[in-house]
C-alpha cells in the first residue's frame, strides 16, 4: 500500500499539492459560478463543494508517490462526489491528472493497468457527464440535443487524450527508472564479477608460486634428514637448495603483491627462458624430468602463452614432485598455431591426485586465459596433463 519514500520528496509532494490547490481554487470559482447558480442555487453552499473536492482531489495528488493505490482510490472519490455535487469539470481535475502519473510512474504492475483504464473510462464518463450537464442546461430542441451530443464528444476526446498523456508520460518515467535500476544492477554485477575475477586471480598466482616452492622445500628437506647421517656434503647441499628455493619464493612473492597494489602484468613475468630454472629445480628436489622439445618455437611466442606454458609446467612438475614415482616426461609441440603441452608421469596410488584440487583448476584456467584448453587425469598407471594453446589467442 505504502512505498518508501524519502522525507524530502514527501515534503515535496505536498507542498506541490497545497501550491495546486492554491492556484487552481480560484480559477475554479471564476469559471464555475454560472454553473453552481443553476445546479445548486446557494453560493456558499457553491464555495464548501468546491474547496472539498478540491482537498480531496489535490489531496490524492499528495499522497501519490507515496502510495499510488490509496491516491487512485481518493481520486475516484473525488470525482464521484464532484458528479454528485453538480460540479462541472474544472481546473482542480489538474489532480487527477498527477494521480494518473503517479500510478504509471510508482504503482505496481496492477495499479499501472488500474491507471490506464481510469484514465481511458474517466476520459470518457467526464464527457458524458459534462454532455449531461450541457443538455441539462441549454436543450430547447433536437438541433440543441445534437449539438450537445457533439459538444460532449469533443469533450470526452480532450478528457480521454490529456488523461491517457499523463497516464503515458508516467510509464515513460517508469521505464526511464527502471533503465536506471538496471544500468546500477549491471554495474553492481560487473564490479562483483571483476573483484570474483581477481580473487581467483589471486589465488592461482598464489598457488602456483607458494605450492611449487614448497614441494621443492619439502622434498629438498626430507632429503637433507636422511643424508644428514651418511652424507653431511648432501645435507649442506639441500639446505643449499632450500635457502635458494625459498628466496626465489619470497621474491615471486613479493613481485605478487607489487602486481596487487598495482595492477595486472607490472614487473617481469616467467618466460621460456625461465624453464630451465625450474627444471633444475625440479631435479633437486629428486625428480627427473624428461623433456621433449618437437618442433621447437617458431618464433618469439606472445607473452601470454609462455607465462601460460611455464605456470602449467610449474603446477604440472610440482605434481609429479608431490605424487609422482620416478621421472617425469615433458612434451612441447610448437606448432604453427598452437602450443601442445603434455606432461606424464607414474604416480604413487596412496598419494595419487585426484584431477580436481586447486592445482589442476589453476592450470585449466590458465589455458583458458590465453583461448586454450587442458585436460589432466589417470591413464594407466599414469598420470597426465595435456594442454593445447593457441598462438596469438585471447589474452
Amino acid at each position: 500500500m505504502f512505498r518508501p519514500v524519502s522525507r524530502a520528496w514527501l515534503v515535496v509532494d505536498i507542498i506541490g499539492a497545497v501550491f495546486g490547490f492554491v492556484v487552481t481554487t480560484p480559477l475554479t470559482f471564476i469559471a464555475g459560478s454560472s454553473w453552481l447558480s443553476a445546479w445548486i442555487g446557494a453560493e456558499p453552499v457553491a464555495v464548501v463543494m468546491y474547496v472539498i473536492v478540491g482537498l480531496i482531489l489535490w489531496g490524492a495528488a499528495a499522497i501519490s508517490r507515496l502510495s499510488p493505490t490509496l491516491a487512485i482510490g481518493v481520486a475516484w472519490f473525488g470525482a464521484v462526489v464532484q458528479m454528485a455535487a453538480g460540479l462541472p469539470p474544472s481546473a482542480y481535475d489538474a489532480g487527477i491528472l498527477v494521480v494518473l502519473f503517479a500510478t504509471a510512474a510508482w504503482g505496481t504492475r496492477r495499479i499501472l493497468w488500474i491507471g490506464g483504464v481510469s484514465a481511458l473510462g474517466g476520459g470518457i464518463i467526464g464527457g458524458l457527464y459534462f454532455a449531461v450537464i450541457w443538455s441539462g442546461e441549454l436543450l430547447t430542441d433536437a438541433a440543441s440535443t445534437m449539438r450537445a451530443a457533439l459538444i460532449g464528444s469533443l469533450m470526452a476526446s480532450v478528457f480521454v487524450l490529456a488523461m491517457v498523456m499523463s497516464w503515458g508520460t508516467g510509464l515513460l518515467w517508469r521505464v526511464v527508472l527502471n533503465g536506471r535500476e538496471t544500468q546500477v544492477a549491471r554495474a553492481q554485477a560487473e564490479l562483483l564479477a571483476a573483484e570474483e575475477q581477481e580473487r581467483v586471480r589471486i589465488a592461482r598466482d598464489m598457488h602456483d608460486i607458494v605450492a611449487h616452492s614448497l614441494a621443492v622445500v619439502i622434498a629438498q628437506a626430507d632429503g637433507a634428514r636422511y643424508a644428514a647421517a651418511v652424507k653431511p656434503e648432501m645435507a649442506t647441499e639441500a639446505l643449499s637448495t632450500i635457502a635458494q628455493t625459498a628466496r626465489g619464493a619470497l621474491s615471486d612473492v613479493r613481485l605478487l603483491l607489487t602486481q596487487l597494489r598495482h595492477r595486472q602484468g607490472d614487473g617481469p613475468q616467467p618466460t621460456l627462458a625461465d624453464l630451465e630454472t625450474l627444471f633444475a629445480q625440479v631435479r633437486q628436489a629428486g625428480v627427473e624430468p624428461r623433456i621433449t622439445v618437437d618442433p621447437m618455437p617458431p618464433g618469439e611466442p606472445p607473452g601470454a602463452i609462455q607465462l601460460a606454458v611455464y605456470r602449467i609446467l610449474q603446477e604440472a612438475l610440482t605434481n609429479a614432485i608431490r605424487h609422482g614415482d620416478g621421472a617425469v616426461d615433458v612434451r612441447l609441440a610448437w606448432l604453427p598455431d598452437r602450443v601442445d603441452v603434455v606432461v606424464a608421469n607414474a604416480f604413487e596410488k596412496e598419494t595419487a591426485p585426484l584431477g580436481g584440487g586447486h592445482g589442476v583448476i589453476g592450470m585449466r584456467e590458465r589455458a583458458q586465459l590465453v583461448g586454450g584448453s587442458l585436460q589432466a587425469g589417470q591413464e594407466g598407471e599414469r598420470f597426465v596433463v595435456r594442454a593445447s594453446l593457441p598462438i596469438g589467442g585471447a589474452a
